[in-house]
This record gives C-alpha cells, sequence and structure tokens, in this order.
C-alpha cells in the first residue's frame, strides 16, 4: 500500500491507463518482532537530554580533511547541504547508532537501505563469523553465489537470470552496455533527478550528491561520453514520447528509478510506469528498472512486484548485501546470455560475488520471507510520515511528503512533488534548520532534502513516538 500525504492508497496489481486508486485507511497489521538487541536511548525530548557534543566528531574530521577530497569518502556525507558539524559514526545496532562521541540516534537512513532488518543483526552477523573461517574472498566461483542467486531469481518478477557485481553503480554501467549491445542502439533516455551511480553517461541531470551540493554536469566527463544520454522530466509521458519520435530507432532503453529515491521520495503517478512499459515495447526498446533502493524494499519482489510492471532488466545492489558492498543486474534469459563468458558483452570483477556479500544478502532475504515483514514497515512508516507532516502543519510549516512500505520522504513545500523540478522548490534552508535540530533530538536522516529516508524491522513504535514528538518540538523552534 502506498501513501501521499500520509493517505493509503490500495494500488492495482496491473496498472491500467486512467485507473485510479481506492483511497483506504490501513488496518493495524499483525506486528512484527523488533530486534531485541535495540540499544535503548539515553536521551529523548521526554527525558533529560543529555548534552549534545561534537568535540571528537570535529577533530576527526578536521583531520579527514587533509587526508581524503572534502574528509568524506562519498560527498553528501560532509554536511555541505545542511550546514553544521557532520559526525563520526562509532557503532550501530537494531535502528540506533551511535557516534564517537558517546551520542545516540534513532537511525533513518540505515546505510542508505541496506539496513533493513536493523543494524548489525545477530544472525547476519553469525553466519559471516562462520563464512570468514573459510577466507574472505575466493576470486572464484563458491555455492554461496548460487543460493543468492536462486532467491533473488524466484523474488524479482524480470529476473531470469543475474549477474553479480559490487556497487549499485558497478550494476548500472553493466545494464547500460549491456542494454545497448542487445539492441544495437546507442542512446538511452534517463529522468532529471534520477541517479543511477556515478558513471559518466549518467551523470546528466542526475540526482543524489550531484542535486544535494548544487553541482552541473561534472568536470571531467567529456560531451562523448553523454552525446547519447537523452532526459526528461519524471512522470511526463509526452516527453519520452517526444524523444523517441526524434530519435526513432536510436533508443535502446530507458531507466529509470521506479520510486524516485535520489531526489527526495517522489512516487511515480498512477498511470507513469504502465505508459513507459507500453512506449518501450511499441519501440523494440528496452525498460530497465534501477531498483537498487527500491528492491526488495517496497515488496518482497521488488517496486516492480508493488505497481504489477515488469521490466526487461532490473538492477540491484544494497539489500541483496545486507550491508556489505554489492549489486547486481539481471533480466530475461535471452538479454543476460549475451554477457561473457556466455556471450560476447564484457564485464568482470574480482571481487564479484564475494562470500561475505553472498552471506550477508541470503540471511537478510531469508529475514524478509517472514510472515507480516511488508505490513510492519507499512505500519511504523506511515505513522512516522503522518507523525511528521501533521507536526508541520501543527506548527504552520508548508509540508508535504508520503511513503511506499518501508521507504518515506517529506519536502519543505506545499506539494505535490512530481519531478526533480518541483522537488528543487522546497525550502532546503529550512530543512537544514530542522535537520540540526532533530541530530541535537537524538534522531539521524540523510543530510539531505534530496534523499529518502527508509524504516526497518527493528525500529520499534516508540522509536516512531520518539522521532515524532521531536519534530514537532524543533518545528516550532525554527
Amino acid at each position: 500500500m502506498a501513501a501521499v500525504n500520509g493517505v493509503g492508497i490500495s494500488w492495482p496489481s496491473k496498472l491500467t491507463q486512467g485507473q485510479r486508486p481506492k483511497l483506504v485507511f490501513s488496518p493495524s497489521p499483525r506486528r512484527c518482532t523488533p530486534s531485541s538487541s535495540t540499544i535503548k536511548m539515553t536521551a529523548s525530548v521526554d527525558e533529560k537530554k543529555k548534552t549534545f557534543i561534537l568535540q571528537k566528531s570535529e577533530e576527526a574530521f578536521s583531520k579527514a580533511k587533509e587526508l581524503m577530497p572534502g574528509g568524506v569518502n562519498s560527498p553528501v556525507r560532509a554536511f555541505k547541504s545542511v550546514g553544521g558539524q557532520p559526525i563520526i559514526i562509532d557503532s550501530v545496532k537494531g535502528s540506533r547508532m551511535r557516534d564517537i562521541d558517546g551520542n545516540e540516534y534513532i537511525d533513518y537512513v540505515g546505510s542508505w537501505g541496506p539496513a533493513i532488518i536493523g543494524h548489525a543483526d545477530d544472525e547476519v552477523l553469525a553466519a559471516l563469523a562462520e563464512t570468514m573461517k573459510k577466507g574472505t574472498s575466493f576470486g572464484a566461483p563458491c555455492l554461496l553465489e548460487n543460493t543468492l542467486a536462486e532467491m533473488v531469481i524466484s523474488a524479482v518478477p524480470s529476473i531470469e537470470m543475474v549477474r553479480f557485481v559490487n556497487s549499485g553503480t558497478e550494476a548500472c554501467m553493466g545494464v547500460l552496455r549491456l542494454a545497448r549491445a542487445f539492441t544495437g542502439r546507442p542512446k538511452i533516455i534517463k529522468f532529471e533527478g534520477c541517479y543511477h551511480g556515478h558513471a559518466d553517461p549518467f551523470l546528466v541531470k542526475a540526482g543524489s550528491g550531484v542535486a544535494t551540493l548544487g553541482l552541473p554536469d561534472s568536470p571531467g566527463v567529456p560531451k562523448a561520453a553523454t552525446s547519447d544520454t537523452l532526459t526528461a522530466p519524471y512522470n511526463d509521458i509526452s516527453a519520452v514520447e517526444s524523444l523517441f519520435e526524434e530519435h526513432k530507432g536510436e533508443v535502446a532503453a530507458i531507466i529509470l528509478e521506479p520510486v524516485v529515491g535520489n531526489a527526495g521520495f517522489i512516487q511515480p503517478n498512477l498511470d507513469f510506469l504502465a505508459a513507459i512499459r507500453k512506449i518501450t515495447k511499441e519501440n523494440d526498446a528496452l525498460l530497465i528498472f534501477d531498483e537498487v533502493m527500491t528492491g526488495f524494499r517496497l515488496a518482497y519482489g521488488g517496486a516492480q512486484e508493488y505497481f504489477g510492471i515488469t521490466p526487461d532488466l532490473t538492477t540491484l545492489g544494497k539489500i541483496i548485501g545486507g550491508g556489505l558492498p554489492v549489486g547486481a543486474y539481471g533480466g530475461r534469459r535471452d538479454i543476460m546470455e549475451m554477457v561473457a563468458p556466455a556471450g560476447p558483452m564484457y564485464q568482470a570483477g574480482t571481487l564479484s560475488g564475494n562470500p561475505l556479500a553472498m552471506t550477508a544478502g541470503i540471511h537478510t532475504l531469508k529475514r524478509l520471507q517472514g510472515p507480516g515483514t511488508y505490513e510492519y514497515l507499512d505500519k511504523i512508516t506511515g505513522e512516522l510520515t503522518q507523525g511528521i507532516l501533521d507536526a508541520g502543519k501543527k506548527t504552520g510549516h508548508a509540508m508535504c511528503g508520503g511513503y511506499i512500505r518501508g521507504m518515506f520522504g517529506f519536502f519543505f513545500a506545499e506539494g505535490p512533488v512530481n519531478n526533480f523540478s518541483d522537488a528543487k522548490k522546497s525550502d532546503t534552508e529550512k530543512f537544514g534548520r530542522f535537520y540540526r535540530g532533530m541530530l541535537e533530538e537524538g534522531v539521524y536522516f540523510a543530510p539531505s532534502q534530496f534523499e529518502a529516508g527508509f524504516t526497518s524491522l527493528a525500529h520499534t513504535s516508540e522509536d516512531i513516538q520518539k522521532t515524532v514528538a521531536a519534530a514537532e518540538k524543533v518545528l516550532k523552534q525554527i
């Protein structure tokens, strides 16, 4: 069940042109048992709050800036768009994270999505310990690859064969090359604000850190690398139709996030995905869903199961590695058999299929198969999102947002937000003030207005209540 401004939307299993959703109020589903190892928070709005000090983080970050560009290994972590001092994390467990100064936070980033069953899950850690006894890297086939591949293929509707890689960026690089090899065509269509990793062809009107930092298309990317990348506004069917008309017989594929998570949380309009599927079939082009974020998060079979739209190819990451570096691309067998050594399209990786990543992914997916998993995620994420939006309304702030299962987002804007252009109208300065206030209250959101948030099975109703109370307190102050 999706939600727009807190109202549940029951999507049909198959979207058809012009079909409308059924509006319902979500019942309270049977609750999954949260992780028993969740750390108790030492400070909340209801308790005497511990002094918020970041002295050790300040010292560590100052040193880091001498060692690494900007002091980080991924740009959004530097807090450029929210201001203030980045926090340096020491440990995570369940729904909580602790920094090196001893501050604790309820975490809604979850390592940017992988921690769907909670951080440092005891069962996953135990399985990793056993696997490590056999070694950390083989650079050769291992039986664990078969096991995880079978699980992915059985879960994701579009995937008949899969290739494991080491990151979402690598998966998107591979799938782009494959689409061009299979169709013999050069051009791709992507959507403004959708982020598919930092490979050259995708750094055109990209989201994520590019949007967060307000960067233009990146220096160092030659024109030749992006000359075949076409862009359209998300949720705009007519723009896509015009691109196909203008570039007849040249478009290899459309790639998109079926739910945008890298320009903030943006849902597809009801008929958008179905129309995209129809257009690609009519033009003998491939449809690629980038489900690095949405895979196994919106449903066990990903966004394509949730919306009832089956693409030709899919990229995955994050959850299928259970917190370890991983990525994958897969799809129809006839397409995937183009990949070397079965076919002529070359792609390789020394650490692909790493036994530790395979183990963590296997045990994470096993946990997601439990009864009530996605109903519980839907319940707590709905309570969180609606609670924050209600707090915004109560305190006089223009806010909009929504959620689907374990993924959510909100904007400081009247809304609605249907694309990246709409998202950019939000009050990012106010978001920065809100963000810093929530950090002091022990709540950790993604440090950018243009990133989605994530919940996990380890989050409890108490976590949600504390977060909503903190949000109301902070919103009264900004």
